[in-house]
């Protein structure tokens, strides 16, 4: 990897802070932790970080407060939200405002390690580029016009029939290169927005979290996918989708996740 990636932890908790920079300390990384925001906007003065892991929560300064100082510096960190469950809403506006992904408590140091994995990658999948804000702009311009997104995760289509086809989001995928494994729910399962719905394990063993976006009972999952991970990089939107579910609150589900516009 050449020079090591710098990853700061945030969390007014002492011993979630170590507990996280024990988890990801490694020849890879440096980790530093704050155990406020102000402590973290002191340190993110001095120091250029890679990554930054946020608790949602704090007294003082908000992790979103935090997030929304860090992006008006015009840091280029990828910030990940830690946050409970349930707390969908918020962590897709903390999205909207900058941030990477979310990991909702509690989570594995596994877990952890996928998603920092994930967001470095996702930083020198762009900076190949000399244009990298123009790139990042087209890519998201490619997400068909209509579908209610958790940003470079998921998405949803709501069917003529009420039902909601997901799929993964093509950039997620992108990031993650070779799949090795796609791990789908069982028909007749249920799962609430925000929870995993699916886990893809990559190459380098990093199992990734796929988000979803709205609650329902599983009617179909996508078998296919199964047999040719490549249709889920070649065709996202399309072929590649992986569930079929029932809502359960549609309305309520939708507001809180992002509508794509039709690329002009």
């Amino acid at each position: 990897m050449g020079d090591k990636s710098k990853i700061l932890v945030v969390d007014d908790e002492i011993s979630v802070c170590k507990s996280i920079v024990s988890a990801l300390e490694s020849e890879q990384y440096i980790v530093d932790m704050a155990l406020s925001g102000e402590e973290a906007l002191e340190k993110e003065a001095k120091s250029k970080y890679d990554v930054i892991v946020v608790d949602l929560m704090m007294p003082g300064i908000s992790g979103m407060d935090l997030l929304r100082e860090i992006k008006k510096k015009g840091s280029s960190a990828k910030v990940i939200m830690i946050t409970g469950y349930p707390s969908i809403k918020s962590a897709v506006e903390a999205i909207k405002l900058g941030a990477f992904d979310y990991i909702p408590k509690p989570f594995t140091p596994n877990d952890l390690r996928s998603l920092v994995s994930r967001a470095l990658e996702s930083s020198r999948y762009f900076e190949r580029e000399v244009a990298a804000e123009a790139r990042l702009k087209e890519e998201r311009e490619r997400v068909p016009g209509g579908l209610y997104c958790i940003p470079e995760n998921s998405w949803a289509k709501v069917e003529q029939d009420g039902n909601v086809r997901i799929g993964i989001h093509h950039i997620f995928l992108r990031v993650i290169g070779e799949i090795t494994s796609v791990e789908l729910p069982k028909v007749g399962e249920i799962r609430y927005q925000g929870e995993a719905c699916s886990r893809v394990t990559d190459s380098q063993l990093h199992v990734h979290k796929v988000w979803t976006p709205v609650s329902g009972k599983v009617i179909a999952v996508n078998e296919e996918i199964k047999k040719d991970y490549s249709k889920l990089v070649k065709d996202p939107y399309g072929e590649g989708w992986i569930l079929l579910m029932a809502p359960l609150h549609l309305e309520d589900d939708l507001r809180n996740l992002v509508l794509s516009k039709a690329p002009n």
